[in-house]
């Protein structure tokens, strides 16, 4: 049982000593600031350096989470941390804070479809990767929804990815106090936190900042700077305001949050507009403005934008079933629905899509098309690009079944969170696991994640072949993994030659 009383020992950061606490084996420290306050003068700015400050600072507790959207099913209720302006903070979990032990590093970026997310969240506690893997875990916040992504006159793109790197920065500087080498850095992250590691992989500001990436479900949603500033003139307007920094510095942040939830259920119904982003109901991505993020993570890569980072990327067979179950529509979509999919989505066509599926009904068809769209063909895809640009990319695709709802989830989205990290009855893991507690088959897949995840960290090698446009051999994650051709052929030869830019403005 972890005994939160121990204190453990204390550690120098360039910005002031801390002192962590001593829970199962581990040395855990929580709640350290990596970049001041984003509020007052810092509203909507990039991330500044945190104050320094005297004495020991006790890193008990999580900082507070950034102001974010509680709305998903699973979510609400489940952040235990105090309230406060200090959104930028970090956490480790390291077997022992010495600085000659140089241990390699993994850097957590939660998900949450860019709106919500909270490294606090017990979903994310790292205390098995860290013990299993005898390395050092960092997990931290980012802003989100307005505050780190709704596109705003007079503020930088893409607060929330500077938010990440200077997160990494902090990690480059303070690691080897905590016994980390900061020369072996791996970043890992799933969807939103995926998407954000495609981003930081394309991202001049990034370069040199970590040295290995894991991108479980990259989302292939990238918006176009005309598209984001439209999206952001639309949430601004449910306030009544116009988006600038000087109509929303002063504007509470609850407001803000306020008003994307008052926007997403009006999206789907602007598809003449906003296309593809707005069956997606969160107006938040990646922006590729140019700057911050010159280009989307395909062309990037495929350009020979991180040749040295090794890559691994993947995704769940049956990503959209967890967002249909949510709906309350599992299992139940017909040809309307599915037709409607088909157009918007399917690279040359419903027709194409029908004839590489035969026989399959509706419902099937529509999950397929949502799930290659939105998350697999992208994770695929930033594989090849990695390829094209000269790096070293491994594949992998989770098709277990989640034991919730008698396996009818499939292998959805957020499935792989609990299984990496081994929280079974939190977050993710309540939705997916149903509440069950883990099967002998589950635990042995939960440590054949964190095994490969922490083998790429500490050599590079994760335990499969590297993926080849020949051979195109994958780590399939089953009950029993297998090293296999890539499982879903037919969707890989619909979108073969399909480019992943930013999404555009319609009208």
């Amino acid at each position: 049982m972890t005994n939160p009383e121990v204190p453990g020992p204390v550690v120098r950061t360039v910005a002031g000593s801390v002192r962590g606490r001593r829970e199962d084996g581990l040395t855990v420290f929580r709640g350290i600031p990596f970049a001041g306050a984003p509020v007052g003068e810092a509203r909507f700015a990039a991330p500044r350096p945190v104050r320094a400050w005297d004495g020991t600072r006790e890193a008990y507790a999580f900082g507070p989470p950034p102001p974010q959207d509680l709305g998903i099913a699973g979510a609400a209720g489940v952040l235990d941390a105090p309230e406060g302006d200090d959104w930028l903070t970090a956490n480790v979990w390291t077997p022992a804070p010495d600085p000659a032990a140089r241990r390699p590093v993994m850097v957590w970026i939660y998900g949450g479809a860019y709106k919500l997310g909270h490294s606090g969240s017990p979903g994310y506690d790292a205390r098995r990767i860290a013990a299993d893997g005898d390395l050092v875990v960092v997990t931290f916040n980012y802003r989100v929804g307005m505050e780190g992504f709704a596109r705003i006159d007079g503020a930088p793109a893409n607060r929330g990815l500077l938010d990440q790197v200077a997160a990494l920065e902090w990690v480059r500087d303070n690691i080897a106090a905590f016994g980390g080498d900061p020369d072996r850095v791996t970043v890992f992250g799933e969807s939103a936190g995926a998407g954000s590691i495609a981003s930081l992989m394309a991202m001049p500001r990034a370069a040199g900042l970590f040295h290995r990436a894991i991108a479980q479900s990259v989302p292939g949603a990238f918006y176009s700077d005309e598209l984001a500033r439209d999206l952001g003139a639309a949430l601004a307007a449910e306030l009544g305001l116009r988006p600038t920094v000087a109509d929303l510095a002063a504007v509470d942040p609850g407001q803000l949050v306020k008003a994307g939830q008052s926007l997403a259920p009006k999206m789907p119904g602007c598809v003449d507009r906003w296309g593809r982003a707005a069956p997606t109901v969160t107006p938040y991505s990646p922006v590729v403005d140019g700057d911050v993020l010159p280009a989307t993570p395909w062309q990037a890569l495929a350009s020979g934008a991180s040749p040295d980072v090794d890559l691994i990327v993947g995704h769940n067979r049956d990503e959209n079933r967890l967002f249909t179950a949510m709906a309350g529509r599992l299992g139940q979509i017909g040809e309307e629905r599915a037709r409607a999919a088909l157009g918007l989505y399917a690279p040359g066509g419903e027709a194409a899509y029908r004839a590489a599926y035969p026989g399959v009904s509706a419902n099937d068809l529509y999950e397929r098309v949502q799930t290659d769209w939105i998350f697999a063909m992208p994770s695929l895809h930033l594989a090849e690009a990695h390829l094209a640009g000269g790096g070293r990319a491994y594949v992998y695709e989770l098709t277990w079944p989640a034991p919730a709802d008698g396996g009818a989830l499939g292998a959805c989205h957020a499935l792989d969170v609990p299984l990496l990290f081994g929280t079974f009855q939190a977050d993710a893991g309540l939705l997916v696991f149903g509440g069950a507690e883990p099967s002998p088959e589950a635990l042995a897949l939960s440590s054949r994640f964190r095994s490969s995840w922490t083998a790429f960290a500490r050599t590079g090698d994760p335990g499969w072949p590297a993926y080849d446009t020949q051979r195109r051999l994958v780590q399939v994650l089953d009950a029993e993994p297998v090293v296999a051709p890539y499982p879903e052929e037919a969707s890989r030869r619909l979108w073969e030659g399909h480019e992943f830019g930013a999404l555009p403005l319609l009208g």
